[in-house]
């Protein structure tokens, strides 16, 4: 597996992650704890280096299951956790302040096994806590041991610009694929320009650019997906004609459109690592293999020719979830 390292920080991982969420939440039932530990020891197995959690994914239960898997693997690998959201009365409410976050990397640091936590991203940002003090309780917690690295989940540029003045940022992490494009526009030159690294989720569209689901497709309640506009029957068919053009383009290379749509994500910027997560060996191993596959630059420009052309149909979060990006 090859390496990247992002942005400035001199943090070396493997060029795709394994992001871990849809093992606990998200995604339907929490999986079996110990096939997932069997999973991720095949991901270093195979060379992945980089894990990512949240103290909210469960909530709790995924950083216990990246502790328990990676106990044996301490300094070979590195773990990306978040803070700033908190579980009340069945609402997640976003809470930045101090004492919290705080409490978050203590419990975190717990629950992971580790001395330090590699990359610690605000989850969310908080409108009530201005990020220069966030950005002054993780100059603190770097001090003290406690964290590495730093970085913002889901942020705007005005944000990143102000957080990265105060204590320089390692990593943006956002969603970002063939079918989220969004980033090209404001965020890639921001990070290029401050020399901050990019960890793309949902590089697959939740899945979609495999070519497993259609209009007849169905989620379960606990899915995710059961409540996201893009997975409504009416878009998913709408948008077949941005999975078939993927299939195409797979099928002349011989490999997969899960493939394809990774190795495009990786094209775009060395100091970008995607994290397409996964609860399936034989997935990873597809997902994996993207890291070998070179478009070339006609490639990428017809490929991006043809996705210029395709207009996605539904939004990527219900609104009360979009209310929480891009600030």
């Amino acid at each position: 597996m090859q390496k990247r390292i992002l942005g400035n920080s001199g943090l070396e991982v493997s060029a795709i992650g394994l992001g871990c969420m849809g093992m606990s939440f998200g995604y339907g039932p929490a999986s079996d704890k110990n096939e997932m530990i069997s999973l991720i020891h095949g991901a270093i197995d195979r060379g992945v280096t980089f894990f990512d959690t949240a103290e909210v994914y469960g909530p709790f239960t995924n950083e216990e299951l990246l502790g328990e898997a990676l106990a044996p693997f301490k300094g070979k690998v590195a773990i990306a956790t978040k803070f700033g959201i908190k579980i009340e009365g069945g609402k997640q409410i976003l809470d930045s302040k101090p004492d919290r976050i705080r409490a978050s990397v203590d419990g975190s640091l717990r629950r992971l096994r580790i001395d330090v936590i590699d990359l610690y991203y605000q989850h969310r940002v908080d409108p009530d806590v201005p990020i220069e003090e966030v950005a002054g309780t993780i100059r603190d917690l770097i001090s003290e041991g406690k964290v590495r690295n730093w970085g913002l989940s889901e942020a705007g540029v005005q944000t990143i610009r102000r957080a990265h003045a105060a204590l320089p940022l390692t990593a943006i992490q956002s969603e970002y694929s063939m079918m989220w494009r969004q980033p090209e526009e404001e965020l890639l030159p921001t990070l290029e320009e401050l020399g901050i690294g990019f960890v793309p989720f949902s590089p697959l569209g939740r899945g979609f650019l495999t070519g497993r689901f259609d209009g007849n497709s169905t989620f379960d309640s606990s899915d995710f997906r059961s409540i996201v506009p893009r997975f409504t029957p009416e878009n998913l068919d709408t948008n077949q004609v941005l999975v078939n053009m993927v299939k195409k383009i797979a099928g002349d290379k011989n490999v997969t459109p899960a493939q394809i749509a990774l190795a495009w994500v990786l094209a775009q910027k060395p100091w970008i690592v995607p994290i397409p997560g996964t609860t399936k060996l034989a997935r990873m191993e597809e997902n994996l293999g993207a890291a070998n596959i070179e478009l070339t630059n006609p490639e990428l420009k017809d490929l991006n020719d043809a996705l210029s052309m395709i207009e996605i149909s539904g939004d990527r979060y219900p609104s009360e979830y979009a209310k929480r990006t891009g600030k």
